[in-house]
């Protein structure tokens, strides 16, 4: 809606297929998990690298079976851990707290 852009012109533009990206919108299928395709909606959207980030980590928190997803305040911590694994530095107050829920 920011970019002024209908569903169509967003695939379009991000090259995805829109009967796939209005089931994934509608929580249908996954994420693309693609690093090139997440490139690609990232640059349509005009997306910060902040917000790439935050892209990438949801598709792979999508990855893990239900059966596996830790308890819902952890998981609002998996993006300090990705950028962690990555090599990114969380802030001191990101990793305390994600300290804080491990331990618990």
């Amino acid at each position: 809606m920011e970019r002024e852009m209908t569903l169509r012109q967003f695939c379009k533009q991000a090259k995805i297929d829109p009967s796939n990206w209005s089931k994934i919108e509608r929580g249908l299928i996954n994420a693309p998990k693609s690093q090139e395709v997440l490139r690609s909606i990232a640059d349509t959207l005009q997306l910060s690298e902040e917000d790439v980030s935050t892209l990438r980590d949801l598709a792979m928190f999508e990855a893990i079976p239900d059966h596996l997803k830790p308890e819902e305040n952890i998981l609002e911590k998996l993006p300090v851990f990705y950028r962690t694994v990555r090599g990114e530095r969380p802030t001191k107050e990101e990793l305390e707290k994600l300290i804080e829920l491990l331990t618990k």
